[in-house]
């Protein structure tokens, strides 16, 4: 590493640093103070308030990584272009694209990290956020389920109604299974005082359970009660059932890969919230790239007037993307968008943007103005 890249460097993190941490330590203060009462109230241990916020830490990096970039980099390529530092390196040689590869370096870096966290502890933060404050408020500890679950599985012809699903021990209370045939008629049908399954042998444990099975009339032909039935072959499993109605926002991208893969047969616009997600897990580290694309060119300057507006008009881009992002996500849930194109498509766009600022920048062209069309 060259003397000129260790000091960009130095230039860059000193005040990415500083960004970091003071965002966390003022979500910390916010979310304190929010939460302070229950806090009080439930009697919480160092502990457990020491567990709560280590559990939050990887979404808040995921938040506020690329926010403290573009701050860090547009306060320090400003500063390098007060000190006519910039210059210098530029009458040395230097092309603008070379002064500015350590920190494309850096982004590709933060792009992994990010990745990293948003692959799964930055989506089950929020569940375990909302999961730890409900018991502290309780002042217990929560069994995690599900109440009052119905399941289709449209390809076997199953349906499934369930009181209760303890995710935590994999048991199901109170079910009641019809079976139908391809025309809909009822065929059999199981009632269970509980159930569970077995991931060795694949399958099904009934308990203090009652079988009927009719014709397509609905006339009964059997009727047995019995202490344990064991049922193979069914293609449900605890995850498949309970996973139909989660929260994608929630869903690391392995437990997306199995909802998609177990509930494939579910319509499309049930399928297209997860489906972006899942494409929108992975399209969001690279907003770190794009940071370095958006704000590098508009970071620097050759005269003092153009360093407020330079970051003004950085800083404006960044949070149109996070909104565009936001509308395109949104529409990809509700099925107006392919999942690619709501995930990928403001990325892809706002890059060509980046790339234009930055070849403006490099060939020592002004950047265009926007005008309002009333404005003089």
């Amino acid at each position: 590493m060259k003397i000129l890249d260790r000091y960009v460097l130095k230039e860059f993190f000193v005040p990415f640093i500083y960004c970091i941490f003071g965002f966390i330590a003022i979500w910390f203060i916010f979310d304190l103070s929010d939460n302070l009462t229950d806090f009080l109230e439930g009697k919480v241990g160092f502990a457990v308030l020491l567990e709560y916020y280590k559990s939050q830490v990887p979404e808040i990096i995921v938040v506020t990584l690329p926010i403290g970039q573009l701050l860090a980099l547009l306060y320090a390529l400003t500063a390098m272009s007060r000190t006519n530092e910039l210059i210098s390196m530029l009458g040395a040689g230097l092309s603008v694209v070379r002064i500015l590869v350590p920190l494309f370096a850096v982004g590709f870096v933060l792009v992994g990290v990010t990745a990293y966290f948003n692959y799964e502890s930055a989506p089950h933060a929020a569940m375990v956020k909302k999961q730890m404050l409900r018991e502290i408020k309780r002042g217990r500890k929560l069994e995690t389920g599900l109440a009052a679950h119905l399941y289709r599985n449209r390809e076997d012809f199953r349906t499934w109604f369930i009181r209760k699903i303890s995710t935590d021990r994999e048991k199901f209370f109170d079910i009641q299974i019809l079976q139908q045939d391809a025309e809909g008629n009822i065929m059999k049908t199981w009632y269970a005082r509980d159930g569970s399954y077995d991931g060795i042998a694949k399958s099904w444990i009934f308990r203090r359970a009652k079988y009927v099975e009719m014709d397509t009339s609905g006339k009964i032909l059997k009727s047995e009660f019995v202490d344990e039935i064991i049922i193979p072959g069914w293609r449900e499993n605890p995850w498949r059932i309970a996973s139909s109605v989660m929260n994608p926002n929630y869903l690391s991208v392995e437990e997306l890969q199995d909802y998609l893969e177990f509930n494939w047969d579910f319509p499309t616009v049930r399928l297209a919230p997860y489906r972006t997600q899942l494409q929108y897990r992975w399209a969001l580290p690279w907003v770190c790239l794009l940071v370095v694309f958006i704000g590098a060119p508009l970071g620097i300057v050759y005269s003092r007037r153009g360093i407020l507006g330079g970051v003004a008009a950085a800083i404006a881009i960044f949070f149109s993307l996070v909104f565009v992002s936001s509308l395109f996500v949104a529409l990809g849930k509700g099925d107006r968008l392919s999942p690619f194109a709501a995930a990928w498509g403001p990325m892809f766009a706002y890059l060509c943007v980046g790339i234009l600022l930055l070849w403006y920048r490099s060939t020592n062209r002004e950047l265009p103005k926007f005008k309002l069309p009333w404005s003089a």
